[in-house]
C-alpha cells in the first residue's frame, strides 16, 4: 500500500469516526450515563466488530450483496431493528447518577453491546462494503494490506469515539436536571435511529 493511499484511508475513517452515527451515539450515551472509561469499553467492542467487517471487505462480500439483494436487505432491516432497540433503551433509561461511581454495568455488557451494534448496523456497509474494497490493490499481498487497514481503522475509530466520549462526560456535569438529561438521551436515540435508516438508503444498491 502506497503512502498516498494510506493517507486517503486515514482521511476516510478519520472523518467516519467523527461522523455522528449509531456507534458514536452509543458511546456518547454510555459516557453520559456512566463516564468516560466505561464508554470506551463499548468503543472497544465497536472496534472489535470492525475486524469482521474488514474480513468481509477483503473477501469481496460487497459483490455477493449484488447477487443476493433480498438477503442483505433483510440483514439491514434486522440491523435497524437492533439500533431502534438500543435507541429506545437509551431514551427511556435513567439519568446519570453523578453521586454513584459504581453505577456502570459489568464490563462485558458494555463491550458486548458495542459488538452487537457494530455488527448489526447497516452503516458500516457504507465504509466497508462500498468504499474500503477500492483501497485494496490486487497486485499486492492481501494479508499485508489487511493488517495495515485494521491498524488504521482501529486507531482512527477509537480516537474519534474517545473524542465523543470525553465530550459527553463533560456534558453530563452540566445536565444534572432530570428533564435536561432526558432531552439529551432522546436526542441521542433519535440520531441513532435516523443514521441507521439513512444507512439503508445509502446502501440501497449494495
Amino acid at each position: 500500500m502506497s503512502f498516498d493511499v494510506w493517507l486517503a484511508l486515514v482521511a476516510l475513517f478519520g472523518i467516519g469516526g467523527l461522523t455522528p452515527g449509531p456507534a458514536v451515539m452509543l458511546v456518547m450515551a454510555s459516557s453520559f450515563r456512566y463516564g468516560f472509561s466505561p464508554a470506551m469499553l463499548a468503543a472497544l467492542g465497536i472496534a472489535s466488530a470492525n475486524v469482521i467487517w474488514l474480513l468481509l471487505a477483503a473477501s469481496g462480500a460487497a459483490a455477493l450483496a449484488t447477487q443476493f439483494p433480498s438477503t442483505f436487505l433483510a440483514l439491514k432491516i434486522l440491523g435497524v431493528l437492533v439500533i431502534i432497540y438500543l435507541a429506545v433503551t437509551t431514551m427511556t433509561g435513567p439519568a446519570p447518577n453523578l453521586d454513584n461511581t459504581n453505577d456502570a454495568p459489568p464490563r462485558a455488557a458494555l463491550y458486548s453491546k458495542g459488538i452487537a451494534l457494530q455488527i448489526s448496523s447497516p452503516l458500516p456497509l457504507v465504509y466497508f462494503g462500498l468504499l474500503l474494497p477500492t483501497y485494496f490493490d490486487p497486485a499486492l499481498p492481501v494479508t499485508t494490506q489487511f493488517w495495515i487497514m485494521l491498524a488504521t481503522v482501529t486507531v482512527t475509530e477509537l480516537l474519534g469515539l474517545a473524542i465523543y466520549a470525553y465530550g459527553a462526560q463533560n456534558i453530563r456535569r452540566w445536565l444534572r436536571e432530570p428533564v435536561q438529561a432526558r432531552i439529551f438521551n432522546i436526542f441521542i436515540g433519535v440520531v441513532m435511529i435516523g443514521s441507521g435508516i439513512w444507512a439503508i438508503g445509502s446502501t440501497a444498491g449494495l
